[in-house]
């Protein structure tokens, strides 16, 4: 019966089951959100780091003579050719006049980026009245620079002191000690906690290697030949000596830690501690509870008879970088160049417009997207002007004109099965066939442009045959009962009312073949292309392609590059998306 207690309890059932349902829909939509939401993060976030660059303002004299120029009049190419690199590299020097080595030197030479010297050529040869003045410019900063100066490669924190310090200063070695014992207490607590953390991962190491030595004794004494038995002991030898390596490294370190009032020499392993005194700087080499010992890094040029004797000082600051040295690309001499520069106000950070109007480098600091950008409009400008009309004409004719056999199936069944042929397929089609036969340019956006048309035509063609076929055939009784032959049909009645799914079909096509990668590496787009393309036959490469190239760099700041390029391109296919929706439903008709 429909009312009895039988069908109450299918009844409930049922309903159970649908809100069982409707919960699981909204736990996968709220799944699928969340990935979407740490997907941009992850991206979004990277993506801002290279939103930013520095510049470090320094004064330059831009002397003719040390320009190498002998001219009175120099020529603007003169200009452009003289010895701008060495001039920048004088003015590093004359700003910190203490750097002598060569290593030193290299280091100095490694806080401005490679362009800078290009871009002072580029503005003297625009003004050549600068010559013989000096002049405040802004050199553009390195990667390493930059990403220290970002925060990237740690920071440096203060920590806290209260006792007077007293220097002793020997050429470039200082001795400190301070009245408090808790000053550098505290610090070496913090690095003989560190020794600790390495004894126990050098333990597990050692462990992993006696695990080694049993599993090759235990196979020696099992072994039925000579060889085998003889191979598994020399295996067994070789972990029992990496082991004993290792256990004498932690006891080495044991002991440290436990050293007491003993002096601890600091490495690369450890946080650098650098001390800020008199206008210069000390970085700690050897630690006690009470002292330290360290290098002058920058002239203490405020801390007057230093050199004759102890000096106290009242107003001293202990700084630790957050990242050991060896965690990071940043010297600790490059540090404390940047950090003294950044305390004079020499450090800029602006608005990275060079991301968006430069094209691509080897130097991060100097790489952009616009030639990759440009070159993917040539591209999918050639897509579109192939695959639109080619593909829009194949679907009135297979709808409108087409008999009805085998062959016009076969061309179908064919269709539908080259939009499922992976893209890498088009590639090798065009390197084999358009780039080897008819001899098209390689690299170029007119080679790039015809593979995407065929990877795209199939979907034109399967959504342009769907939109003229959801026209209603009253539409072509009515024009052929007033006279209208059936190409005036098609073309005056029918294709325009198929147009806004086709676009919207189109367009689809376009953003998944803008985010095509495969197809064009094989075509040679993958190459180093610094200049715009000012056309299709121009050596180009194009978004995809560049994020790819960017991704493989071995520069940790091409990884916020990459990020920033993603995100132009995912820009790119959101337009592209929403503009399909706006034309479907600004012109959709319904029947």
């Amino acid at each position: 019966m429909h009312g009895g207690p039988e069908a109450a309890r299918r009844l409930r059932g049922r309903r159970r089951a649908e809100t069982r349902l409707r919960i699981y829909g909204q736990m996968a939509i709220g799944l699928a959100a969340l990935a979407l939401v740490a997907l941009l993060w992850s991206v979004v976030g990277k993506a801002s780091g290279a939103l930013t660059e520095h510049y470090v303002t320094l004064p330059v004299t831009l002397d003719a003579k040390e320009l190498g120029l002998k001219e009175p009049e120099p020529t603007p190419q003169q200009i452009l050719r003289s010895d701008f690199n060495g001039l920048t590299k004088d003015t590093l020097r004359v700003r910190f006049p203490t750097v002598k080595g060569r290593s030193e030197k290299r280091e100095l030479y490694d806080l401005l980026s490679g362009g800078a010297s290009f871009e002072l050529a580029e503005m003297v040869t625009a003004n050549p009245s600068l010559l013989g003045q000096t002049i405040e410019f802004r050199f553009l900063a390195s990667d390493v620079a930059d990403l220290y100066l970002k925060g990237d490669y740690g920071t440096l924190e203060p920590m806290e002191t209260s006792g007077t310090l007293t220097v002793t200063l020997d050429d470039d070695e200082a001795t400190l000690t301070s009245s408090s014992a808790e000053d550098f207490a505290s610090v070496l607590g913090q690095v003989r906690a560190s020794l600790l953390d390495r004894a126990a991962r050098l333990q597990r190491q050692a462990d992993r290697q006696q695990a080694g030595v049993e599993a090759f004794t235990r196979r020696a004494e099992a072994a039925e030949d000579a060889e085998t038995r003889e191979s598994n002991q020399a295996l067994a030898a070789e972990r029992t000596a990496n082991r004993d390596k290792l256990l004498a490294e932690v006891a080495d370190l044991k002991t440290r830690a436990e050293g007491g009032d003993a002096a601890e020499a600091l490495n690369d392993a450890n946080d650098s501690l650098f001390v800020r005194l008199g206008g210069g700087w000390v970085r700690i080499e050897s630690l006690t509870s009470r002292a330290a010992t360290g290098a002058v890094m920058a002239p203490l040029t405020e801390l007057e008879g230093a050199g004759a004797g102890p000096v106290e000082v009242a107003d001293w600051q202990l700084m630790r970088s957050t990242v050991a040295a060896e965690a990071r690309k940043v010297s600790d001499a490059q540090i404390v160049w940047l950090e003294d520069l950044r305390e004079k106000g020499a450090v800029d950070q602006v608005f990275n417009w060079r991301l968006f109007s430069a094209s691509d480098s080897r130097e991060p600091e100097l790489a952009g997207i616009w030639g990759a950008a440009v070159g993917t409009f040539w591209t999918m400008l050639v897509t579109f002007a192939l695959a639109f009309p080619i593909g829009v004409l194949s679907a009135i004719y297979l709808e409108e004109f087409a008999p009805r056999n085998r062959w016009t199936d076969f061309i179908e069944v064919n269709i539908n099965n080259l939009a499922a042929v992976p893209s890498i397929v088009f590639g090798l089609l065009g390197l084999a066939v358009f780039l080897g036969v008819f001899g098209v340019p390689r690299s170029a956006p007119l080679a790039g442009g015809i593979v995407l048309a065929l990877m795209t035509l199939p979907t034109v063609i399967i959504a342009s045959r769907a939109s003229i076929r959801a026209v209603p055939p009253s539409i072509r009784d009515a024009a052929l009962g007033l006279g209208a032959s059936r190409l005036q049909t098609s073309f005056h009645h029918v294709l325009p009312l198929a147009m806004p799914g086709i676009l919207t079909g189109t367009i689809i096509g376009m953003a998944q073949a803008l985010g095509e990668t495969a197809p064009l590496i094989l075509i040679g787009m993958v190459a180093f292309i610094v200049d715009v393309p000012g056309g299709i036959t121009d050596s180009a490469t194009v978004l995809p392609v560049q994020v790819y190239r960017w991704s493989d760099f071995p520069e940790r700041a091409f990884e916020a590059r990459t990020a920033a390029a993603i995100c132009v391109l995912l820009a790119f296919l959101v337009v592209m998306n929403a503009l399909a929706v706006f034309l479907r439903r600004r012109f959709e008709r319904r029947w």
